[in-house]
């Protein structure tokens, strides 16, 4: 039909599809998108592309933080008439054979040829913006591409088809982007959502996945979803965050971080609190830096996000039932299991519920330098939360004894804060001590004091220490040969606040 560069031995384009074959514009449209392809089985292959690194079209490349120019209803309207061409020139189950990068040259091929013989009137630009977005919507994730090519971006949130927004520098502020339908929003949410082997559908309307980068993806669709799919991303940046980085965002301060390095070292265990956005599980990532390379590590998720760097690392995930309602694996069943499997440390990746029991009495059986992180909004809340997660698991345990178990199990609270002006930072690192009576005894070591804020509405704050002297895992920083470290940090911090 159109002109090609390389033609099969019978003279045809060899991506066009056979005479005999029944016009598939509507199924394979579907599966084009990411939806399962009903009636068309050769489209099959395409329902999980590989995915890949590509290089960032021109919308990526504006200024951070500056959103891709207002788009016209009659570009939108092109692209709809070039795509259904496209859709019905090319065979995807030749396309599918091909290398991710081969396959997209011959999509741009062959859309040059349509815009050519449609003769649509479109400037160089534009022409190249639309092989892009084509491009996207065959191989990728379509309109979504230049906002995860797009590393100063936090978070991607999209309501339904015509409205996205994405968090850049602590703020929120909505893009020019859209999708061409809500179908089309569905169809992409399904190609994310199948690569990890999942579903969402109206029967499992709401999933929780990941990206291959480890970027975190939530899903819920309609019914539940009225004016259409919400899709939120949480991105992960490209380069690893380290505490160092920390300190030069002033998220912590250099004195703050020594502390949490020889946390970390001598296998304190530890829980990170903190609100959502707050910076939880990037804070998670950097203390494990600092343990020791010889150690095996389990680690335990919902949708796996932790990226160790250490080698012995069992990384483990949730699973949700099927169709039937059977075969869910639940982070209680996977905690359980992985004390089967000679951790040395174990890593929960968000404690929502009874599994924090699981996690405890690891923690107090011999898994020293365990971790997990906790919604909540202060240390004295964490330990409240932790109690009422016991609770529901249905556990009729007296309060002491549940405070008892919390004491010997947990060393060290980390509190982590998204704060008004959309900066994070480390407000909180406390000590669990003891008890008195039947209360928990806590003790701050360092704090985050607000002074106020700058011309340019930015809160101004230090970090400073709150005068202990020898916190309570001295005895253990001793053992592992830090306590000279720990000893030099405290007084740094003392001096720096007078």
């Amino acid at each position: 039909m159109f002109g090609r560069r390389g033609n099969d031995d019978r003279g045809k384009p060899a991506f066009s599809k056979p005479a005999s074959a029944p016009s598939p514009a509507a199924p394979v449209s579907g599966a084009v998108d990411g939806a399962p392809a009903r009636h068309a089985a050769p489209a099959a292959p395409m329902q999980q592309p590989a995915r890949r690194t590509v290089e960032a079209p021109p919308l990526a490349a504006q200024p951070a933080g500056r959103a891709p120019r207002e788009r016209s209803d009659s570009y939108y309207d092109t692209k709809s008439q070039v795509f259904a061409a496209l859709i019905d020139t090319i065979d995807l189950s030749q396309l599918a054979k091909l290398e991710p990068d081969a396959a997209r040259e011959e999509i741009r091929d062959i859309v040059n040829d349509i815009i050519a013989i449609k003769n649509f009137a479109m400037s160089i630009s534009e022409q190249e913006e639309l092989l892009e977005d084509i491009c996207n919507d065959v191989l990728g994730y379509g309109p979504l591409e230049p906002l995860l090519a797009r590393d100063d971006i936090a978070d991607i949130m999209v309501n339904g088809s015509r409205n996205v927004y994405i968090e850049v520098n602590g703020r929120v502020e909505q893009t020019s982007i859209r999708f061409r339908d809500n179908q089309q929003l569905l169809n992409i949410c399904q190609r994310i959502v199948s690569q990890v082997g999942r579903r969402v559908d109206e029967s499992s309307p709401i999933c929780d996945a990941r990206l291959p980068d480890g970027s975190r993806v939530n899903v819920i669709a309609p019914p539940l979803a009225i004016d259409g799919t919400a899709l939120t991303i949480r991105k992960f940046k490209k380069d690893k965050l380290t505490l160092d980085q920390l300190v030069r965002f002033g998220a912590i301060s250099p004195e703050g971080a020594e502390i949490l390095k020889i946390v970390g070292r001598v296998r304190c265990n530890v829980v990170i609190s903190g609100g959502t956005g707050s910076g939880k599980t990037t804070l998670l990532n950097c203390l494990t830096n600092y343990v020791d390379r010889e150690e095996r590590i389990i680690t335990c998720e919902d949708s796996a996000e932790l990226q160790l760097q250490q080698p012995h690392v069992v990384r483990l995930e949730t699973r949700p039932p099927n169709l039937e309602g059977e075969g869910e694996v639940t982070m209680r069943d996977l905690v359980k299991n992985c004390l089967r499997m000679r951790p040395e440390r174990i890593i929960v990746g968000e404690v929502r519920g009874p599994e924090v029991f699981d996690l405890l009495q690891a923690m107090n059986t011999g898994h020293d330098g365990s971790m997990g992180t906790i919604h909540s909004n202060s240390p004295r809340e964490c330990l409240n939360r932790m109690e009422s997660m016991i609770a529901m698991g249905g556990y009729s345990l007296p309060q002491r004894t549940v405070r008892e178990i919390i004491v010997g199990s947990v060393d060290v609270i980390i509190q982590a804060a998204r704060l008004r002006d959309g900066s994070r930072r480390i407000t909180h690192i406390t000590e669990v001590i003891g008890m008195e009576g039947d209360v928990i005894v806590t003790q701050d070591l360092v704090v985050y004091n607000i002074k106020g804020e700058d011309a340019n509405g930015k809160l101004v704050g230090e970090h400073v220490s709150t005068g202990i002297g020898r916190p309570h895992f001295w005895d253990r920083a001793r053992y592992y040969g830090e306590e000279h470290r720990l000893a030099t940090a405290l007084e740094a911090m003392e001096k720096r606040a007078d």
